[in-house]
């Protein structure tokens, strides 16, 4: 910059033109017209002047000078669009350069509006207050009551134990458990009541009206004979203080007791205490009833009724009583002498409720006849083994007579008689 003010124009005045001393001369690198050029209008209406209308860069896909630089090229697969989701206007196209769809301001300045704080009245607070000190109150009252009822009088200033006003009650004795003592064998068997529980009732019915010629036939004659059985003797069974028992009436398979845990001969019947059940021989009964069918029936209505006084045993308890003084025998003729007491009972049992009921079975004439006959030609002398277990025939015969003309269980005491009756 020159150090003098020679050659610049004073304020208010123009330059001479003549360049300053130490300056340089400004020149144009074209000429430039010394004058202004033909006039010309600038109106829009003209059509030299009409220009089309470029558009504008912010619709997808169209390029022009005011447009961005192209999309730069991706180094890797372009990345799959999601889809479904709820975005609002479906995908939106990839590259740095699309335009946002967003408008307006995501975020105001403003602050939410505050709720007031809530207001509570004087009354109600009142009347907490007052609440909260009557409940302090109580509490301490309560526990000043609890420390006294432990026998402490003051226990803030004088702690003293109360004394009791009445003496504590003695503990009760400890309970003792008296075992009852058991009813003895030879007790159960001699002085049951069954004894003095009354005759046999009669109930007036009738012999099946079956005829006993299959083996199908058989057990349906045999367990018509059963609700017969069941009604005599129910009130007895009662009236002696225990609990009676319908007992079930099958025929022998080819192997008895294979099922029950009984033993049997498959040519006679027997009871089986285990199932309560009486089993019943009718193959014999078969044969017996084709050679003479009379005979057969009666002879059928007595072993069904001599079984029938075995599960009378077995309700009163007599028959366990039995066994057992079977088992305790010493020799097998005090087991035997048992044994005959036992069957020679069920026997006169069975001879008591065919007395009771012998109008209604037509036990009269020629029918009494032969069951009197069966009676005294049953016994042991009988038995093919020769075991001497039921009894003789005499003996049959002398507890079956009585039996069926009192009808009552006292003529059946067995295990009270002397061994020459149950011999």
């Amino acid at each position: 910059m020159p150090d003098s003010d020679e050659g610049v124009p004073k304020p208010g005045h123009f330059s001479t033109g003549e360049p300053a001393p130490g300056s340089r001369p400004l020149t144009l690198r074209s000429a430039q017209p010394a004058g202004l050029g033909k006039a010309r209008s600038v109106a829009f209406d003209e059509s030299s002047v009409r220009r089309k209308a470029r558009p504008l860069p912010t619709e997808p896909g169209t390029e022009s000078e005011y447009s961005g630089p192209p999309a730069a090229p991706l180094t890797a697969p372009p990345p799959t669009l999601l889809t479904g989701t709820r975005r609002p206007g479906g995908p939106r196209p990839s590259g740095w350069h699309s335009n946002p769809s967003r408008a307006g301001a995501q975020f105001t300045s403003e602050l939410p509006p505050l709720k007031p704080p809530r207001q509570f009245s004087r009354p109600i607070i009142a009347g907490l207050s007052v609440l909260v000190v009557i409940m302090l109150t109580a509490a301490g009252i309560g526990g000043f009551k609890l420390v006294n009822s432990y026998g402490v009088q003051r226990p803030l200033s004088q702690p003293s134990v109360k004394k009791s006003e009445a003496p504590l009650p003695l503990p009760p004795d400890p309970t003792v458990t008296v075992t009852a003592t058991p009813t003895p064998d030879v007790q159960r068997l001699r002085q049951n009541e069954i004894y003095t529980a009354g005759p046999v009732v009669a109930v007036s019915c009738k012999e099946p009206a079956i005829k006993p010629n299959s083996q199908s036939a058989i057990l349906r004659y045999y367990k018509a004979l059963l609700p017969c059985l069941d009604k005599a003797w129910a009130p007895v069974i009662k009236r002696a203080g225990y609990t009676f028992r319908s007992p079930k009436v099958v025929l022998q398979t080819n192997q008895p007791g294979a099922n029950t845990g009984c033993t049997g001969e498959e040519d006679v019947a027997y009871y089986c205490g285990v199932d309560e059940s009486i089993n019943i021989s009718w193959k014999n009964d078969l044969k017996y009833y084709k050679s003479d069918p009379l005979a057969a029936r009666v002879w059928m209505i007595d072993t069904m009724a001599h079984e029938y006084g075995h599960h009378v045993q077995e309700m009163t308890e007599m028959l366990t009583a039995a066994w057992s003084r079977e088992g305790w025998a010493k020799t097998k003729a005090e087991e035997l002498d048992w044994t005959r007491r036992k069957e020679l009972q069920a026997t006169c049992f069975g001879a008591a409720f065919l007395g009771a009921n012998k109008k209604s079975l037509g036990l009269s004439g020629n029918k009494l006849k032969i069951w009197q006959w069966e009676a005294q030609h049953t016994g042991d002398e009988y038995n093919p083994k020769k075991i001497r277990d039921h009894g003789s025939r005499k003996n049959n015969w002398a507890w079956s007579a009585p039996a069926f003309t009192s009808a009552n269980p006292s003529s059946c005491n067995t295990f009270k008689a002397p061994a020459a009756k149950v011999s």
